[in-house]
């Protein structure tokens, strides 16, 4: 059944990458209701992250940049429902939004261009990267490295690469296996863990659109809404901000538990504070939270003065 008789609009950014993202939702929608390909309506807007291109958006108002013109669209009437990177999303939300499903989870690694491992980088080599959380792990192990702030999307971050105004980036795997780039060299969880809820995409409609949310929960991946559930929890639990280095890995083990990773540091990478724990799905959030806590009350003053909880 069509939302009220009519094809459902879907909000999105106009990126290349947020277009082929929002793309794969309309088309698990589609596919789950039995509805013709292009029912669904993708809307692109422009929102202030696209916008602003000279500097990080940490700077500039942080993580809402990415959602809160998607947001007053949706809660406007304007669409019916939106499309998110979750890692780009506050892990704080308007009652009045609700997060009704995520597709099923694509490959969490970060990606190297520009040199097959990070040992392999030459000394003193620039990385670019406006990711305060690949900074401080890169400078971890590579004291030596010069970080480079850079923005842009995809293809202007590659070309950066291309055209030597820096040697390397790092790059979400799942972003170019979305737009069909075979580039990089994968970096694994175990050198370098990811964003909390990179590689999730997200659908979020309205709470109180208890018909859409009824559509959008036949597309739901339980195992990374579960997942990723749990590391937004951290992420809250942490108060930290686009300036604080953290990074978490949730996945779902074969008895149905869940391990969640993470770690806190320093901007400079010398201080670092790591911890991990296991739990049912039930237990999500306040396992989350005891870690958050945990990690909070073993780190140094360098580490805990980037986070606000």
């Amino acid at each position: 059944m069509l939302l009220s008789d009519r094809p459902p609009v879907l909000g999105t950014r106009g990126s290349p990458l947020a277009m082929a993202q929002a793309r794969m939702a309309a088309r698990a929608l589609e596919t789950a209701h039995g509805w013709e390909p292009g029912t669904v309506e993708i809307r692109p807007f422009k929102t202030t992250g696209d916008k602003i291109q000279d500097r990080p958006l940490a700077e500039v108002g942080g993580k809402g940049l990415w959602t809160k013109e998607l947001d007053q669209y949706l809660l406007n009437g304007d669409t019916d429902f939106s499309v998110h990177s979750m890692k780009d999303v506050e892990s704080v939300r308007p009652p009045e939004l609700n997060i009704a499903a995520m597709l099923p989870r694509a490959d969490v690694r970060d990606r190297l261009i520009g040199a097959p491992s990070i040992a392999a980088l030459s000394q003193g080599a620039r990385v670019g990267t406006s990711s305060p959380r690949r900074a401080a792990q890169l400078l971890r192990m590579r004291p030596d490295l010069q970080v480079e702030s850079i923005r842009g999307n995809v293809a202007t971050r590659l070309a950066k690469v291309e055209r030597g105004e820096v040697d390397a980036t790092l790059l979400a795997a799942a972003g170019l296996d979305r737009l069909g780039i075979k580039a990089g060299h994968a970096v694994e969880p175990g050198v370098m863990l990811p964003a909390p809820a990179q590689a999730a995409i997200g659908c979020e409609c309205r709470t109180d659109d208890t018909a859409l949310r009824e559509l959008l929960s036949a597309i739901n991946d339980g195992g990374t809404c579960a997942a990723v559930a749990a590391e937004r929890a951290l992420s809250r639990a942490l108060g930290g901000s686009c300036h604080s280095p953290v990074a978490a890995l949730a996945l779902q083990e074969g008895d149905g538990r869940i391990w969640l990773r993470a770690e806190i540091l320093s901007t400079d990478g010398a201080e670092q504070v790591a911890g991990e724990v296991r739990f049912t799905p039930e237990q999500g959030e306040e396992a989350a939270e005891a870690l958050a806590r945990e990690l909070l009350d073993r780190a140094p003053q360098s580490v805990r003065q980037l986070f606000a909880a």
